[in-house]
């Protein structure tokens, strides 16, 4: 069928009530391969029942979810019993999910080797769970992904067309995330793989629509990198990703919006950052007044410890010394909404607004202004 008409999209987004949620990954859980695998599964789903009702109760309605392949591959016939218990769960709170289907932003080198089933190994203070002994920076093309194996590819694609034609009517999936930030470390060794996540999506042809993400930015109009622009010349929908400010965003929203497609920012919240940082108080407005769907990284802190900061704000620190963060805030959170538990929020300030606007999208309730300097002329 080939990529949806623009009609076609505005016509699916305007169907749908104002797209917000998290990037999720459980609070017990250390990795994906945690998220996925057997070992423990159980447990998981309890904890992601918990938290999804805590999202219904201040009115988030989508979950962007990340598969992972290895555990496709290795505990097939589980593995895709489990993905279906997790969208139903999710859905019973009102919840839709954005599903990932391959990932380029991973930190794996040439070291690489296949992960382990089983409990997982994760350490107290690291951003992701663990310290990466590796560090690659963005813009190289060191990064090593399954899809270089030529065995494995095929039966990547064959993951990708299993999935979507599973799902392909199912309104418990929202969008197919064909690559999450295409070349991030990798240059554009993935172009062909995410020309064939396209192609395999357009000849399944399902109700949700296909996008891959901007990452970098936009330059002149238009993404900086190869990857980049394929994904934003082919995907039905915009996907974007933005952890700069507020001001950042409505520059790089402006040359967006001169596609015409519906916008999405699938990765955002970053506190600690530059100019006052990525925030709930200054992005969810402009989200809402927008209509732009939103994904911020993550939701309750947990062993996947995404409050820390990053660690390539670590490596910067520890190579160039404190004036190379010295503008950064690290009395903050960097991502996540609610402290270890679950119980008490990050900021209840942060809780509040979410649970107005959310409120305000769905009822059009009018919220009370307690505005008291006078007339507004």
């Amino acid at each position: 069928m080939g990529r949806w008409s623009k009609e076609r999209a505005w016509e699916w987004y305007n169907s749908k009530p104002w797209i917000r949620g998290c990037n999720y990954m459980g609070s017990d859980c250390a990795n994906r391969i945690d998220q996925w695998q057997e070992y423990g599964f159980e447990e998981k789903l309890k904890t992601a029942d918990r938290e999804f009702a805590l999202m219904e109760s201040i009115g988030y309605n989508s979950i962007r979810i990340i598969i992972e392949y290895e555990v496709w591959a290795e505990q097939h016939d589980g593995f895709m019993d489990r993905l279906d218990r997790y969208l139903s769960c999710a859905y019973s709170h009102g919840i839709t999910s954005m599903i990932v289907l391959s990932n380029e932003c991973s930190v794996r080198g040439p070291e690489y080797v296949p992960p382990k089933f089983g409990e997982q190994f994760w350490e107290p203070g690291y951003h992701g769970g663990k310290d990466f002994k590796v560090w690659y920076q963005h813009g190289s093309d060191s990064r090593y992904n399954i899809l270089d194996d030529p065995e494995i590819a095929p039966k990547y694609y064959e993951m990708v067309r299993e999935i979507i034609t599973k799902y392909k009517n199912d309104e418990r999936v929202l969008v197919w995330n064909i690559m999450n930030e295409p070349g991030n470390g990798r240059g554009n060794k993935s172009l062909e793989h995410l020309k064939k996540f396209f192609e395999i999506g357009w000849e399944i042809d399902p109700i949700q629509p296909l996008c891959a993400d901007v990452w970098r930015g936009m330059k002149n109009g238009r993404p900086t990198t190869e990857m980049e622009r394929f994904a934003l010349d082919n995907s039905d929908v915009i996907s974007y990703h933005s952890y700069q400010c507020y001001y950042d965003n409505i520059l790089i929203l402006k040359q967006l919006k001169a596609y015409d497609r519906p916008i999405f920012n699938t990765e955002w919240l970053n506190r600690m950052g530059r100019k006052g940082g990525n925030t709930i108080q200054a992005m969810l407005p402009l989200f809402f007044l927008e209509k732009i769907g939103c994904y911020q990284w993550g939701f309750v802190a947990g062993k996947y410890q995404t409050y820390e900061p990053s660690q390539g704000v670590w490596r910067k620190y520890e190579e160039k010394g404190y004036e190379a963060v010295k503008d950064m805030d690290f009395t903050k959170w960097q991502h996540d909404l609610y402290r270890p538990g679950g119980r008490f929020p990050y900021d209840p300030a942060e809780i509040e607004i979410i649970k107005q606007l959310t409120k305000l999208a769905d009822e059009g309730d009018l919220i009370e202004n307690k505005y008291e300097g006078g007339d507004f002329a």
